[in-house]
């Protein structure tokens, strides 16, 4: 399938929005194993939950992996985490 599936030309620009939605994919345990084994995984998060999210509560996974250089995976597992458990 070609990334070009517009009239311009030009490839679509995805956008993830909401990451829970991508929970369902066959490949969404690959990508939280492989984000949880990365070494800069726990402090990404820590940052994210008492930093990030308090001043940007609706901060897109693309936006934090700027933020934070990151990938953008590992944006994806962060949010999708944090955003799905209740606060406590």
């Amino acid at each position: 399938m070609s990334p070009e599936n517009n009239t311009t030309g030009q490839p679509e620009n995805k956008t993830f929005s909401n990451p829970g939605e991508y929970e369902d994919n066959p490949l969404w345990p690959i990508l939280v194993e492989t984000v949880h084994g990365m070494v800069m995984y726990p402090h990404h998060k820590a940052y994210t939950r008492d930093k990030v999210l308090p001043e940007n509560p609706n901060v897109t996974p693309q936006e934090l992996a700027l933020r934070l250089n990151m990938p953008l995976g590992e944006a994806l597992v962060i949010l999708q985490e944090l955003r799905s458990k209740p606060t406590s």
